[in-house]
């Protein structure tokens, strides 16, 4: 096949439910794209079948990526090389930034086509805020290694997302609501398609809401940031400034703790003395 695309890798967002989401320039893409590198051959196949044509593909995933990439990668000297997940777009959760960062320390031409994201649409539909966000990926599947992963990000000031499936939802929704507290939530699935829904509520409501009944399919869960932090106690403050006062003067201590809590310094200082005296 002779491409009429000139050669270097073409990310190209695909639907992740709903096939008319595939946008014209998506669809030219991979109609004339040489190769199509794509994580399942079988669901890239229902989709060139909706384009009414046959691509010419070539397995790229998480088993396959190391063998095959250093092929693709010198294809796109010459070839227009088109890089798809199986649904949304490449590179969120999947292998695909080594075969953009190999392609672009080759020198070649990356274009990207944007499209179709379930991390975004799900945090469209929840109702929660958007000015600041953070996607998580998959949370690891062992219970302690969640719970650290959760720790991690528990002070984040941002709207958090990540993916899940049906069978985990109601521990991973329980596994947050003791690692974050009981925040403000949503759960998305079958985005784009028929039965599109996203429920709401709180980490624990939903975690009850699913225990029973956990649902098919790919998850979304989108996180309510954390609400302001409580003031400092006296007995809080007391403790951090002992502490300070442990292997710092008088005026660093008090400095330091002013500014870990937003405490008035001159207080602190104040205070440092009556605890030095």
């Amino acid at each position: 096949m002779t491409s009429s695309l000139a050669p270097g890798l073409y990310i190209v967002a695909t639907p992740i439910g709903n096939l008319g989401d595939l946008s014209p320039r998506a669809a030219e893409i991979l109609m004339n794209a040489d190769i199509v590198a794509v994580e399942d051959t079988r669901v890239t196949a229902g989709l060139f079948r909706h384009l009414g044509t046959k691509g010419r593909m070539v397995p790229y995933h998480d088993h396959s990526a190391d063998g095959v990439r250093p092929g693709l990668v010198a294809r796109m000297g010459t070839e227009a090389v088109a890089l798809v997940s199986d649904a949304g777009t490449p590179l969120i959760s999947d292998p695909g930034y080594k075969l953009v960062r190999d392609a672009r320390a080759a020198g070649h031409l990356v274009v990207t086509i944007p499209g179709p994201c379930a991390a975004i649409a799900a945090l469209t539909l929840a109702g929660l805020p958007t000015d600041r966000f953070f996607f998580l990926g998959f949370l690891p599947p062992k219970a302690q290694a969640r719970a650290e992963a959760i720790a991690e990000v528990a002070a984040i000031r941002a709207t958090l997302i990540l993916y899940e499936s049906g069978p985990r939802l109601a521990a991973t929704l329980a596994a947050l609501a003791d690692g974050l507290g009981d925040r403000e939530a949503g759960v998305a699935r079958e985005i784009t398609k028929r039965f599109e829904e996203c429920v709401t509520g709180t980490l624990s409501a939903l975690a009850e809401r699913y225990a029973e009944a956990p649902p098919k399919g790919e998850i979304v869960i989108i996180i309510g940031p954390p609400g302001e932090a409580p003031p400092p106690s006296a007995e809080d403050a007391d403790a951090a400034l002992a502490e300070a006062l442990s292997r710092l003067p008088v005026s660093k201590a008090a400095g330091e703790v002013a500014k870990k809590f937003g405490l008035d310094r001159k207080l602190l200082y104040a205070r440092a003395m009556e605890m030095k005296g």
